[in-house]
C-alpha cells in the first residue's frame, strides 16, 4: 500500500456499529448544547507521528515500513500524498505539521528554505483539494544535534540565529498556507544541571526570542496567536515551560501574554504530575488556553509516551471545564499520538485515529449530560454560598482589614466545624455518565 487512497472513508454508523473503521460516537452534526460537535471538537490529525515516524525509539531501529519514508524531494511528495489521503479519509478538518515532518532534509540553511517552499507548493494544492486545513504549523528545534543544549536557550548564538531563522521560513510558511496558531517547540529549552547553566541568561534569550517570534508575527500579518507547549522533562532533566502557571509566569515576565498562549497535551501534563483538568482550568482563569493535544502516557513509565486515549471518563472532567467555558476560541482538539512499534499493519494507524476520535466524542457528550444536568455545579455552589452572603461579600471586596477581620471572629465566638467536600459524589456524577 503506497498510500491511503485505498481507504474507505471513515463514517458514522453509531454505537451498535461493529466495524472497526467506522465511528460509534463521533458524529460531526450531532448537535452538543446548540453547537455541532465538529464545531466543539474542532479535530486535527498530526503529520509527523500519523506518516513520518518510523517506530524508532531511543532502545530500537524503525518497526514501521512505510514506502513514502526516505531522503529527497520524491519522497516528502509522496509521504505528503499518503498524509492528506489519510486526513481525506478520516474526515477531520484539520492537521497540524512541523517543518522536518514534510520537507526533504537539507544540508543547509538555504536548502531548508528551498526544500520547504516546495512542499508547501504541494500542500498548499493538497489544501484546496481535500478541504482540509491547517490548524497549526511548527518548526522541530529539538531533533539535530545542533540543539542538544536548546534552541533559543543555547549558549551559542550561532545556534540561536540558525533556530530564529528555521522559525522564520516555518511561520511564513504557515501564515501562507492558511494556518490558524503557530506552535513554537521547547523540548530542548532547560538544562541537565545547573553546574554549568546559567539560568537567568537562558529565560532572557527565551523571552527575546519569542518577541522577536511575536513581532514577526505581526509583520506579515499573521492573525493567530503563538502557542507554547508546557512539558516538565524528557527530553531534559528540567525544563522552562514546566505547566501551565510556570508558563503563565514566564510569559507575564516578558510581556508576550497579548499574543501567546498554551497548547495543553494531556501526557505532558501527566509528567508534571498533574491532572490534564488542573491544565485545563489553570488555563482557562489565567485566558491563556490556545489549543489541545489529545494523547495518554503510560503509567509505568516516566516519559512521553505518546498514546491513543482509550477512556473517555479520563477526558470528561476536562470537557466539562470547556463546556462550561464555552469551548475552545483558538485551536482544536489535535490527535498527537503514535501507534506501538508492533503495530505494523498501515490499518492499525487508521484504527488507532478512529478509537480516539470515538472517545473525544464521548467524552464531549458524557460533559454534556453533566453540564445539563447540573448536579456538579449545584455541589460546587452549595460548596461556596457562604462568599455569596453578607460575610463572605464584605471580605472579598475588602471592607475587612486583618484586624477587624480577627476581631470580629473573637466577637463573634467562631467556631467552625468541616463541612463534608462531597467528592465521591463529585466523582459519581462524571462516572455515571
Amino acid at each position: 500500500m503506497t498510500t491511503f487512497a485505498t481507504t474507505d472513508a471513515i463514517r458514522f454508523e453509531g454505537p451498535d456499529s461493529t466495524n472497526t473503521l467506522a465511528f460509534k460516537a463521533y458524529d460531526k452534526d450531532r448537535a452538543v448544547l446548540g453547537k455541532p460537535m465538529a464545531a466543539w471538537l474542532r479535530l486535527a490529525a498530526a503529520y509527523g507521528p500519523a506518516v513520518t515516524w518510523p517506530g524508532k525509539d531511543i532502545f530500537g531501529d524503525g518497526t514501521l515500513p512505510r514506502p513514502w519514508l526516505g531522503p529527497g524531494q520524491e519522497k516528502a511528495e509522496a509521504k505528503c500524498t499518503a498524509a492528506f489521503d489519510f486526513f481525506a479519509r478520516l474526515g477531520v478538518p484539520y492537521f497540524t505539521v512541523l517543518d522536518l515532518d514534510a520537507m526533504a532534509e537539507p544540508s543547509s540553511l538555504a536548502e531548508h528554505q528551498a526544500n520547504l517552499g516546495r512542499i508547501a507548493d504541494t500542500i498548499a494544492a493538497k489544501i484546496e483539494a481535500t478541504g482540509v486545513k491547517l490548524l497549526w504549523g511548527g518548526a522541530n528545534l529539538y531533533e539535530h544535534p545542533r540543539f542538544a543544549a536548546g534552541a533559543a536557550t543555547n549558549p551559542d548564538p550561532d545556534v540561536f540565529a540558525y533556530a530564529a531563522a528555521q522559525v522564520r521560513f516555518m511561520l511564513d510558511t504557515t501564515h501562507r498556507l492558511g494556518g490558524e496558531a503557530y506552535t513554537v517547540f521547547s523540548h530542548r529549552e532547560g538544562y541537565d544541571t545547573l553546574l554549568n547553566t546559567d539560568l537567568k541568561a537562558e529565560l532572557d534569550h527565551l523571552g527575546r526570542f519569542l518577541a522577536m517570534v511575536v513581532e514577526h508575527k505581526h509583520r506579515i500579518g499573521f492573525k493567530g496567536p503563538i502557542l507554547i507547549e508546557p512539558k516538565p522533562f524528557e527530553p531534559l532533566k528540567a525544563q522552562y515551560g514546566r505547566d501551565v502557571v510556570t508558563v503563565f509566569a514566564f510569559l507575564q515576565r516578558y510581556d508576550l501574554l497579548k499574543d501567546v498562549k498554551v497548547s495543553v497535551e494531556v501526557n505532558n501534563a501527566t509528567l508534571a504530575g498533574l491532572d490534564f483538568e488542573h491544565e485545563i482550568a489553570s488555563a482557562l482563569i489565567l485566558n491563556v488556553l490556545g489549543s489541545i493535544d489529545v494523547n495518554r502516557g503510560d503509567p509505568r513509565t516516566a516519559w512521553n509516551t505518546a498514546q491513543f486515549p482509550h477512556n473517555a471518563l479520563d477526558l470528561t472532567p476536562a470537557m466539562v471545564l470547556l463546556l462550561q467555558a464555552g469551548g475552545l476560541t483558538t485551536g482544536g482538539f489535535n490527535i498527537d499520538a503514535r501507534i506501538r512499534r508492533q503495530s505494523v499493519d498501515p490499518n492499525d494507524l487508521v484504527v488507532a485515529h478512529v478509537a480516539a476520535i470515538d472517545v473525544v466524542a464521548k467524552a464531549l457528550l458524557a460533559a454534556e449530560k453533566v453540564v445539563t444536568g447540573r448536579r456538579l455545579a449545584g455541589l460546587k455552589a452549595a460548596r461556596y454560598a457562604g462568599w455569596k452572603e453578607e460575610l463572605g461579600q464584605a471580605i472579598a471586596t475588602g471592607a475587612f482589614t486583618l484586624d477587624t477581620l480577627a476581631n470580629l471572629a473573637i466577637t463573634r465566638k467562631l467556631d467552625p466545624k468541616p463541612v463534608s467536600g462531597h467528592q465521591e459524589l463529585a466523582e459519581a456524577i462524571v462516572a455515571d455518565q
